[in-house]
């Protein structure tokens, strides 16, 4: 089947580019497949928390007579994009999951946003979360848990979870996500689509509702690593509105794609990010390993001896709570199950923070010295595939082996590697050094286009809306 003769919210965001500069697809046409979608699997999948249809529907009709008159942005011009509703966005409720944030209208937007609409990117919504980001299951008590779309009482993962279900689907063509312990990975993998966090300071996060200042990075998930280079080369880049901005110019993570990887040494780190995991995640994990190898890279076996939650187990409870503070005091009611989280940072000392800060430091350094040996770091993204929505993920054991990205700051990538005997997804992990997103991406596309994984999508079912 061509690309036009698919449902224009089917493509990815480089086939709907490429169409709409050939002429042979309008920005309209595009974004009206895009909100029927959305319609047709909300509430359902309960992806949105709003929906900005008319929105969508302006920008887009902006957006054509641009190109009617010659001019193009570039490869985001009128592709359909879902914001992580922690994301600001003038005049558009921002409500970061919570029940009293309900009517929160910021008055400027993020730059990530900003970023995106001098893009010319077409916003269909803002999407749902796991309660102002702390959590991986995205069961959300104010506005309902997103489903995963390849098994509707199963979780989507989290916190991003509304931005990799409506991916997945096509009611968005790309998505916002936000990643602080996998957040933008873990939905990615148990929703089978594509999730990159660039490096620590990469993509700014002013006006984005933090969680942990020095962990929380922004980024894309989209249908494909290409679509995901793309979408992370338009929002990357130094912004003095955050502190944590990294003052680098931005490369082409784009440019190196094509290159294959032969020659590339893989480094696994088994002991650390291989363990106590499902049969049919570790079975995929492997395939994927020999692919790699057949393609031409040398696979490497790597120590990294520290505990994963080194440098992030009081960080990210301390940090929540500095920021939550003045609502502890004042509107502790109104809290979800995230509650303990929050109120347990409370009780971090100042030698705790300190503490894990320097232990952080010493994983960091490891970090780099074994990428000094390797190009990359392999592992599976998630140790089991997506549990149910009542079982739910209470000891966070979906965020094990992402967190530790989060801790080094360095750039991680989840692909589609496969499916478990149920038919969920299975996601294939892979992080390398600061601020070489492009050898990430590199590796990562060798593998997604000399497999099918990429290509599979969840499908509705006849005329009931059950997907």
């Amino acid at each position: 089947m061509t690309e036009l003769e698919r449902h224009p919210h089917d493509l990815t965001i480089a086939e709907a580019g490429a169409a709409l500069r050939g002429g042979a697809l309008t920005c309209a046409a595009l974004t009206e497949s895009v909100l029927e979608r959305l319609e047709e699997t909300e509430p359902l999948l309960n992806a949105y928390i709003t929906v900005t249809a008319e929105l969508a529907r302006e920008q887009a009709a902006r957006l054509d007579e641009e190109l009617r008159d010659g001019r193009e942005r570039g490869p985001l011009h009128g592709i359909p994009i879902g914001l992580k509703d922690l994301v600001d966005t003038a005049g558009i409720a921002t409500t970061g999951g919570s029940g009293f944030l309900r009517e929160r209208v910021p008055e400027r937007d993020a730059t990530v946003w900003t970023k995106l609409q001098e893009a010319g990117a077409v916003l269909p919504g803002k999407l749902n979360l796991h309660e102002f980001a702390f959590g991986t299951t995205s069961r959300n008590p104010h506005y309902g848990a997103v489903c995963n779309p390849w098994d509707t009482e199963r979780s989507p993962g989290g916190s991003s979870g509304g931005s990799g279900a409506a991916v997945a689907v096509g009611s968005a063509l790309g998505a916002i996500g936000s990643d602080t312990g996998g957040s933008i990975r873990i939905p990615a993998s148990l929703c089978g689509v594509v999730g990159l966090m660039g490096t620590y300071g990469r993509v700014s996060r002013a006006g984005v509702l933090p969680l942990s200042w020095t962990l929380d990075h922004v980024g894309p998930l989209a249908r494909t690593v290409e679509d995901a280079a793309l979408f992370l080369d338009t929002i990357a880049g130094y912004d003095p509105h955050d502190p944590g901005s990294a003052d680098r110019a931005v490369d082409d993570t784009t440019g190196m794609l094509g290159e294959g990887v032969e020659g590339v040494r893989v480094g696994v780190p088994r002991k650390m990010l291989w363990k106590n995991c499902e049969e049919d995640v570790l079975s995929h994990c492997e395939e994927a390993l020999d692919h790699l190898r057949r393609l031409g890279a040398e696979i490497v076996e790597v120590e990294l001896p520290l505990q994963t939650d080194r440098g992030r187990g009081m960080t990210i409870i301390a940090e929540a709570a500095a920021y939550h503070a003045k609502w502890l005091r004042e509107r502790r009611e109104e809290y979800g199950d995230i509650l303990p989280r929050v109120e347990a940072g409370l009780a971090v000392t100042a030698v705790d923070y300190i503490n894990d800060q320097r232990l952080r430091r010493l994983f960091i350094d490891e970090t780099v010295e074994v990428l000094q040996t390797v190009d990359v770091l392999v592992s599976p993204t998630t140790s089991r595939t997506a549990p149910t929505i009542e079982e739910g993920d209470d000891d966070a054991e979906l965020a094990r082996l992402t967190a530790p990205y989060d801790v080094t700051g360095i750039p991680a990538i989840s692909i589609p590697c496969g499916f478990d005997r149920n038919g969920l997804p299975i996601g294939l992990m892979i992080g390398g050094r600061h601020f070489d997103e492009a050898t990430v991406c590199r590796v990562a596309h060798a593998y997604e286009q000399s497999t099918d994984w990429c290509r599979m999508r969840p499908e509705v079912l006849g005329g009931d809306g059950q997907l």
